[in-house]
């Protein structure tokens, strides 16, 4: 769709590698109810520049714009939270901070990018209290 109504600038949408060697600071999230709250899938497609179906191709979209994970996974926590104007207790975890985080089923730093998309968390802690365990 961007191609169709935007076009040749349609190159300068999603530009996360750009932005990035210009030390622009990446601030993601999940656009819930638009998009699937999972920031898995947001990851998987900064990292791919593909769907969770594979398209456009096995390079992805603008494949120069893709991103690591360690870049897509600050963007999700330390960016988001610098864009909320929270950076100072949010979105890291020294000491001093709220500590909400995810124990995951799987380890984003290796697993192959299309397993990206199977990563779900086993336990959530928020603000130091844990709120949700699988088991």
């Amino acid at each position: 769709m961007a191609d169709r109504c935007w076009g040749t600038r349609s190159t300068f949408a999603y530009a996360w590698r750009s932005q990035l060697s210009h030390n622009v600071p990446l601030a993601f999230g999940s656009d819930a109810p638009v998009e699937s709250p999972n920031p898995f899938l947001g990851i998987h497609a900064a990292v791919t520049r593909r769907r969770a179906d594979g398209t456009p191709s096995a390079q992805g979209r603008y494949p120069e714009q893709r991103l690591n994970v360690d870049e897509a996974l600050h963007a999700f926590t330390i960016g988001a939270a610098y864009a909320a104007g929270m950076e100072d207790h949010l979105g890291n975890l020294p000491p001093g901070y709220l500590a909400d985080l995810l124990i995951l089923n799987d380890d984003p730093y290796s697993c192959p990018p299309k397993g990206l998309l199977t990563i779900k968390p086993i336990a959530t802690i928020v603000g130091g209290e844990w709120v949700y365990s699988a088991g």
